[in-house]
């Protein structure tokens, strides 16, 4: 395996399939199957999922409403989503935790560095949950925060389409895919991938991103294996 520790960067619209919003529940079987398969290689697997199919803070900001106010809503609709994916897991005999950033003992651990590791050792899926704990961060900055802090590898961010264009290839037929990008061409040339600040954390200490779709079979074990899988993001 070309990495042995991965963060794996969900988007809460992905769960909701073709719906409009909720969790699909043939999307999620699809995105634990693959899961799976890679704690089965033995591959040490971090998740930071988003809350878009439920509520996303910028959104709700644009509507009027107290950004902090929604942040924090959307926060916890991280939570609920990484609730979902922990049952689905764990139906498949994968064992997981969840780790929150915002505490609630009842029903996730709190986030402790120290803690996610160790779960990481011992072969369990984490699962990070309430994005940083404060409010203008996204959970594209959650995934490169953590992914710097239990020392992974490499993310994983999965989307739709099979890697990072030029322009939006669902709208645009002529759009060009790259292969492979540094880090300050995607800040130079605005490519909305992941935010700036995420890129910027994972630029400073050279964590490589892959951009790609994750909902074609086999294409994440591909990934991990080191096989030219979607779009590179790196030095």
């Amino acid at each position: 395996m070309k990495y042995k520790r991965i963060l794996l960067k969900l988007s809460g619209e992905a769960l909701a399939g073709n719906k409009s919003g909720g969790v699909c529940s043939d999307m999620m079987s699809q995105i634990c199957d693959e899961v799976k398969s890679l704690h089965e290689m033995g591959v040490e697997v971090a998740i930071v999922i988003g809350g878009g199919n439920i509520h996303r803070g910028v959104a709700g900001a644009t509507k009027g409403m107290d950004r902090t106010t929604s942040d924090h809503m959307g926060m916890l609709a991280t939570v609920i989503n990484s609730l979902a994916i922990q049952d689905s897991l764990e139906r498949l005999g994968v064992d997981t935790r969840v780790m929150s950033a915002i505490e609630m003992a009842k029903i996730a651990e709190p986030y402790i560095r120290r803690r996610a590791v160790r779960h990481l050792e011992k072969k369990r899926v984490i699962i990070f949950a309430a994005g940083t704990g404060n409010p203008y961060f996204t959970t594209d900055t959650t995934a490169a925060l953590r992914a710097n802090e239990i020392d992974a590898e490499v993310i994983m961010k999965a989307t739709k389409v099979d890697g990072i264009y030029d322009k939006d290839p669902m709208l645009h037929k002529d759009a060009v895919k790259f292969d492979e990008l540094k880090y300050i061409d995607v800040l130079n040339r605005g490519i909305k991938v992941m935010d700036s600040a995420a890129i910027s954390l994972c630029m400073d200490n050279e964590i490589e991103i892959i951009v790609f779709n994750m909902f074609e079979k086999g294409n994440v074990q591909r990934a991990v294996m080191g096989e030219e899988i979607g779009t590179t993001v790196k030095k």
